[in-house]
């Protein structure tokens, strides 16, 4: 069963003023973790020790139907 993950990351200044929301389908934490690390941009790359903390605490909503694990929509400032 997949789960919809909407996951608040926080990203100091310069690289970001605030940092991102990202929502993911995936089927555990860590697929989560993996999804949103694979194509971002490596300067946030140092700010990914937080990233597992705030999936853990993150809205987690249980899917009905068997969707494909991505990420839906990202949004960094």
């Amino acid at each position: 069963m997949k789960t919809l993950y909407v996951v608040d990351h926080f990203v100091p200044f310069p690289q970001s003023e605030y940092g991102g929301v990202w929502n993911v389908v995936a089927e555990n934490d860590e697929e989560c973790f993996d999804l949103i690390t694979e194509d971002d941009n490596e300067q946030y790359l140092e700010f990914y020790g937080h990233l597992r903390e705030n999936i853990q605490k993150s809205n987690k909503y249980t899917l009905v139907d068997n969707v494909p694990s991505e990420v839906i929509t990202s949004f960094l400032t």
